[in-house]
Parts: C-alpha cells; sequence; structure tokens
C-alpha cells in the first residue's frame, strides 16, 4: 500500500482538534503524533496548530493544508484500489459480518464494487449487534466483522474504519417546527422517537445527551421503534424528531422527504471498526479491508 503516513496524522488531529483522540484513532503513541505533527511543520516551515492547555486549533496554514491533505489522501486510496491483486487472482470465500446500521447502509455499495472487481470471489454477509459479530468472528464462523465501537475481546484484533455522525431530523412537512438549528436543551420540548432498550445506537445518543447534563427519561419520548427504517416511517407521518445515521438518510435528504435539524451544542459521533482474530488473517481479509477503506477515502 503506498501511502503517506503523516499526512493521515495530520489529517486525524486536525479532524478530532485532539493529539489524543488521533492516537486512539490511528493505534499509535500520543508522543508519536507529537513527533509526526512537529516534522511536519518544520518540514513546512510554518505552524499547523495552536497548542492551548487544554485545546488544540488549526491555524489558517494548517486549514489550507488540510484541503490538500484530504485530496492527496483520496488519491492515495485510488491508486492502491486501482493496483490492488494485479498480477494475482483472489478467489475463495469470505464471510462478512456486520451489525445493523454498516450492513444496510455501508457495506452494500461497497460489496457491489467489491464483487465486480474480484469476481471470484464469493461474499456472504451477515447481520446482527456487535456482540454477535465479535463472537462469531472469534468462533471463527464468521472471516471478518465490521461493527459500531471498538470493543475490547482480548481474542480478537480492531482497527477503525470511519467515523459516523447521528443526526437529528424530521419530516420535511413537518411545520410544527421550522427551525434549521436548535440547543440540546429545546430537546426537552420536542416528541421523540428512539431506538429499542439494547440498541448500540440509543446507548450512543444516551451518553452523548448525558455530556450535556440531559437524561433520556426526561424527555418526551413518543414511540420506541426497533430498526431505523421503522423510524424514518413513523416520521414521514408525525412532527416528531429522531436521532439517526446520516449514513441511513441520504436519499430521504436528497428527494426532501426529511431534513436534518442542527442541534449547536451537541455532536453525536460514534466509531465503526474492523474486527478480526489475531495473526489468522487471510490475504483476502487484508484485500477486503483495504478495499473498505480506498472506498470510504474516495468518498471524502
Amino acid at each position: 500500500m503506498i501511502t503517506d503516513f503523516r499526512l493521515k496524522v495530520f489529517r486525524a488531529v486536525a479532524e478530532r482538534l485532539s493529539f489524543t483522540r488521533a492516537a486512539d484513532e490511528l493505534f499509535i503513541t500520543q508522543p508519536a503524533v507529537t513527533k509526526h505533527i512537529n516534522e511536519l511543520e518544520k518540514q513546512l516551515g510554518v505552524p499547523l496548530f495552536v497548542r492551548r492547555r487544554n485545546a488544540v486549533a488549526l491555524t489558517p496554514q494548517g486549514e489550507l493544508l488540510l484541503g490538500y491533505v484530504r485530496r492527496l489522501l483520496a488519491l492515495y486510496a485510488e491508486l492502491n484500489d486501482a493496483f490492488a491483486g494485479d498480477g494475482e487472482t483472489f478467489g475463495g470465500e469470505l464471510a462478512v459480518g456486520a451489525s445493523t446500521t454498516i450492513s444496510q447502509y455501508v457495506l452494500p455499495a461497497i460489496l457491489s464494487r467489491f464483487k465486480k472487481r474480484y469476481p471470484e470471489v464469493r461474499l456472504t454477509l451477515c447481520n446482527g449487534n456487535t456482540e454477535l459479530i465479535e463472537r462469531m468472528v472469534a468462533d471463527e464462523k464468521l472471516d471478518f466483522g465490521v461493527i459500531e465501537g471498538n470493543a475490547g475481546n482480548p481474542q480478537l484484533h480492531y482497527e477503525t474504519f470511519m467515523e459516523d455522525e447521528l443526526v437529528l431530523v424530521t419530516a420535511s412537512s413537518n411545520r410544527s417546527l421550522r427551525q434549521e438549528e436548535i440547543a440540546a436543551a429545546d430537546l426537552k420540548k420536542l416528541p421523540l422517537v428512539i431506538r429499542e432498550t439494547g440498541s448500540g445506537t440509543l446507548d450512543v445518543v444516551e451518553r452523548a445527551l448525558a455530556s450535556r447534563g440531559i437524561s433520556l427519561r426526561t424527555l418526551p419520548v413518543e414511540m420506541q421503534l426497533d430498526s431505523t427504517e421503522s423510524i424514518k416511517h413513523y416520521l414521514y407521518g408525525s412532527d416528531a424528531v429522531a436521532f439517526v445515521s446520516v449514513q441511513a438518510v441520504f436519499e430521504e435528504l436528497r428527494h426532501n422527504l426529511l431534513r436534518v435539524i442542527e442541534i449547536a451544542d451537541l455532536s453525536v459521533v460514534r466509531r465503526f471498526s474492523f474486527v478480526m482474530r489475531h495473526g489468522r488473517n487471510s490475504s483476502l481479509c487484508e484485500l477486503f479491508k483495504q478495499f473498505c477503506i480506498n472506498y470510504y477515502n474516495q468518498k471524502l
């Protein structure tokens, strides 16, 4: 794989505005992140970040570089995808497992492109919650998993794939809520539709709300439903709002069925991760993992 790791480090810090979070995402130490950024600043001859005690901000030169870095990493991804597997014919079977949002809204487009590129590979996709996918990978019933979060089963190896934002949406026809932006405290006045108890999505939302001092129990929950599709169809005929993955509503936003309500003081973000057995990854697993990364980078 051809890339420039320093550029990946810079992008991670610039997008997270945190050296610690960038280190966690890239599976390197914080001093290593600092070293890469210092070397990049020395090479360019300009400061890229303003470092304060509890915060990091991009300088104007850092903002400029971020645009170039995103385009460069996307080109690296295209290059790697173009030459992936050249001189080698990939065949065999690959059993992939994914948690619900990923299997419904992220992987199908990747799987279709992968199958077109590598027609000799026989792919199967299993859908389940994160705990089930981890167990099936550990029990060798699946070759590879893509899950929500970054759990800690010591039998397994985790790598960050991408971040997913949960956005607040309502029907475009909802006339009772005309604002394009609200504050988190305003949620106490809005009818809310949520996922079922035990849902990973609901857990992420609850933790994000708690960070703003808001308990889900204090919100006017109108309905609990067991899937994102059910929630979307419920919203079409109501004045309620709901948190859903942005991956799940691209088509609805494009066709003006739903609209996003920005929350000025709240961000709800979760991580999608690859999960594999330690030291048991075939070249086919590695190929598919890199194909996923390249596809995502090309969309950035």
